[in-house]
């Protein structure tokens, strides 16, 4: 584990409270109040090579300022209640071939079937516990955590994914951003300890990685995509998808393809067999039926 002074602010030596995860990264970084975790890692990796910032470099917080969600969305919490942390991955295969571009879509994916088991671990019933095509994880329905992944070309050139992840520990009701929200502590979990919830999450985390690179980055021959399928709540529900051109479709999610994307079957008039709408990138809504 590497731990130095080279980010303003950070913390020199992993605190009692934060020795477990600490462990787990091979450079770990505490920032007492950034703005955004993935920021602050993004420009590390970007200003570095993988002797400065290697593989599985950690940077968390309890207190972030100006997180970040998809599409731009801005993720705010008070101090203490909340984890952010992000996580820098080089993809590692056999062959030390890059992964194919088809495979970067699944680290949303992987970060979010990790987080899913890691949070389940913590409940009274793990099967209250699913993921949300394509990064969100939910308790019962509502979001417990978000996931956000940027890809990033360091200073030698190398291709790198940082995978942002903020999860709602000790936040009551009252201060919930929205009603479809919920927290740990909401939700009765027999423990909200941040380096608990951090550790279990970077366990799980760094073995579907090491699974994936062995794979090439087939989640196919791996068995991840049959892993994520399990845990997707999404697959089976009436969903509607908002796509990046402002339109919206309403069908039913019927599987994800060897990309991670999600095919949607799409509702038509007479009952007729819909046309299926393959999602790459969207905004997913549960639609419930009554």
């Amino acid at each position: 584990m590497q731990i130095d002074g080279t980010m303003s602010g950070m913390s020199t030596q992993p605190a009692p409270e934060h020795t477990r995860s600490a462990a787990l990264a091979n450079r770990w970084v505490w920032l007492p109040s950034p703005g955004s975790t993935n920021d602050e890692l993004v420009a590390l990796a970007r200003a570095g090579s993988s002797d400065d910032v290697p593989d599985f470099t950690v940077v968390a917080t309890d207190d972030q300022r100006a997180g970040r969600g998809r599409l731009g969305r801005a993720w705010v919490s008070p101090p203490g209640a909340c984890l952010a942390v992000s996580v820098l991955i080089r993809p590692s295969t056999p062959s030390g071939r890059a992964l194919a571009e088809g495979a970067w879509g699944w680290y949303p994916l992987l970060a979010g079937l990790a987080m899913t088991r890691a949070i389940g671990e913590h409940m009274p019933r793990a099967e209250s516990v699913a993921l949300k095509w394509p990064n969100d994880v939910l308790i019962d329905g509502k979001k417990v955590c978000g996931i956000l992944c940027e890809l990033v070309t360091d200073a030698s050139g190398a291709l790198a994914v940082v995978i942002g992840s903020g999860v709602n520990l000790t936040l009551d009701a009252d201060h919930l951003p929205v009603p479809t929200a919920t927290s740990l502590v909401v939700a009765g979990a027999h423990s909200t300890q941040l380096d608990s919830v951090l550790s279990t999450y970077l366990v799980h985390l760094r073995r579907l990685v090491r699974v994936f690179d062995a794979a090439e980055g087939d989640a196919l021959s791996s068995g991840l995509l049959d892993e994520v399928t399990r845990a997707c709540d999404t697959l089976g529900r009436r969903v509607r998808v908002d796509l990046p051109d402002a339109t919206s479709v309403m069908g039913h999610a019927e599987s994800l393809d060897a990309r991670g994307q999600l095919c949607v079957t799409l509702d038509t008039p007479a009952g007729r067999a819909g046309e299926q709408l393959v999602v790459g990138v969207g905004d997913v809504t549960h639609v419930r039926v009554v």
